[in-house]
């Protein structure tokens, strides 16, 4: 490489040096201005936090006429589609719960913090909250003048813009939270003409308060302080765990660049502590200091660095996605020769085979039956022998089901209370008590197995059955 080749745009780089200024650490007692740079980590995270989109259009999605998705609090109902999900199927939400924690420790294992940098919700509100800061704003630097600067006239206007549209993205947060518990149209009407309930007026409240202040003013000390992720991630990683990382022995000795000090094989390290880094990171760390508990593994400062690195001719990964032992220089280890990764999926299959199973038995009916213990058995005066028992039918559907019981499992056996189908309250739980006989002198065992089936009267492809017993005196 020769010396023409080597040389740098010395403004540019006298901008980067002078942006960096404007960084401190922060312990809580100022806002970092983080700076935001264009880059392919940048545009990732742009499509990862566009999945919160969902957040709030999800509640006016429709399916037959109804909301797609509705969690029906007070009816203790969730309605996901066509599935009705009710307290009685709650071990599938316990199953899905248990697969996004372990999906969780598997990405951490594997990727470090990439939830917390990509798809935390915490993470995303503060970049759109900054984002709005920097367009009404200015760059850091301009930021951080205006902090500093006297109240006037325009500082005031520019604050109130600024809170105002961070207080409109907090209430339109909290309203599309409601939305998810009740039909989202009705409750706009409710809003719109102060009628909904004090408890979703209050639950509006706490998202416009939590929201301003934990985005707008916290921002990464929450990340620091309150959550519980940054504090046990540490027990997630491994040596195979791929990170954000500064290659020291490639950047090392670092020292500003100066014109024409740059030559192939020269001794200074390609790190000309430009500190941009340090100044696009939306928690205030330094990544040439290895890992802390603040990294969100957001690589935005990958961004940085590989910017600076065309600035001055080098190849790119500086700073990248790599492990500890590929730093190191030793052998990396596959995926699947990592047990406990291996573990990781191995119960999240498990989960998903149990969720899917669930799914595919969850009818629209179903039947328990309890049998009368005392007695278990009574002689009739015509000399056969009864039986009593208790029916309880779910009913799944949203509306009323009139059904029809069959018994089967003897000849002879009889239904006393049969006739007018039974009718079985939506989403609940409806109690009925029936009664079985069979003659003295057909019974020929101490207890006979019996299936009860109900069926829905328009729709018999709806059932539901029940295996129990029957029984009698000794024989």
């Amino acid at each position: 490489m020769n010396k023409e080749s080597t040389q740098v745009d010395l403004k540019n780089l006298e901008e980067l040096y002078h942006e960096a200024e404007y960084w401190h650490v922060n312990a809580g007692g100022e806002t970092i201005h983080a700076k935001r740079m264009p880059g392919a980590f940048r545009r990732i995270k742009w499509i990862t936090m566009s999945v919160w989109l969902a957040f709030f259009f999800g509640p006016y999605l429709r399916w037959n006429g109804q909301q797609a998705i509705l969690f029906d609090i007070p009816g203790r109902q969730f309605h996901i589609f066509n599935i009705t999900i009710l307290p009685q199927d709650v071990w599938m939400l316990a199953l899905v719960l248990l697969f996004f924690a372990l999906l969780l420790a598997a990405a951490t294992s594997l990727a470090g913090r990439v939830y917390c940098g990509y798809f935390c919700f915490q993470t995303v509100w503060t970049d759109i909250f900054i984002w709005i800061e920097e367009k009404l704003e200015g760059s850091p630097a301009k930021r951080s003048k205006l902090d500093n600067a006297p109240w006037d006239v325009k500082k005031i206007r520019i604050k109130f813009v600024k809170h105002s549209a961070w207080l409109a993205i907090g209430l339109l947060t909290g309203i599309s939270f409601t939305l998810w518990f009740g039909d989202a149209f009705q409750l706009w009407k409710a809003y719109l003409t102060l009628q909904a309930p004090l408890f979703a007026w209050g639950t509006i409240g706490v998202f416009v308060f939590f929201t301003h202040l934990f985005a707008g003013f916290m921002r990464e000390q929450v990340c620091f302080w309150l959550c519980p992720y940054a504090r046990i991630q540490g027990v997630m990683y491994d040596r195979e765990t791929i990170l954000p990382t500064y290659d020291f022995s490639r950047g090392e000795p670092r020292g500003k660049l100066k014109k024409g000090s740059r030559t192939e094989g020269g001794e200074q390290g390609d790190c000309i502590d430009c500190k941009q880094c340090v100044a696009v990171c939306p928690t205030g760390i330094d990544i040439r200091h290895g890992q802390q508990e603040g990294c969100i593994t957001c690589a935005l400062c990958l961004d940085a660095c590989d910017s600076v690195m065309d600035k001055i001719q080098r190849p790119h990964g500086l700073i990248r996605y790599a492990s500890l032992d590929e730093i190191e220089g030793k052998p990396t280890v596959k995926i699947y020769r990592r047990p406990r990764v291996l573990i990781y999926f191995a119960i999240m299959l498990a989960a998903i085979g149990g969720i899917l199973y669930g799914l595919v038995n969850l009818g629209s009916l179903e039947l328990k039956i309890l049998h009368e213990r005392q007695p278990l058995f009574i002689l009739q005066s015509d000399g056969s022998i009864q039986n009593k028992y208790i029916l309880k039918i779910l009913n799944k559907t949203d509306a009323d089901m009139p059904v029809t019981l069959t018994v089967s499992g003897h000849d002879a056996i009889k239904l006393i209370n049969s006739g007018k189908p039974l009718i079985t309250k939506q989403g609940r739980v409806t109690a009925h008590t029936v009664f079985l006989r069979i003659p003295a002198d057909e019974l020929d065992a101490e207890r006979v197995s019996i299936l009860f089936r109900v069926e829905n009267t328009d729709h018999m492809a709806l059932f539901a059955e029940y295996q129990s017993m029957f029984f009698g005196p000794a024989q």
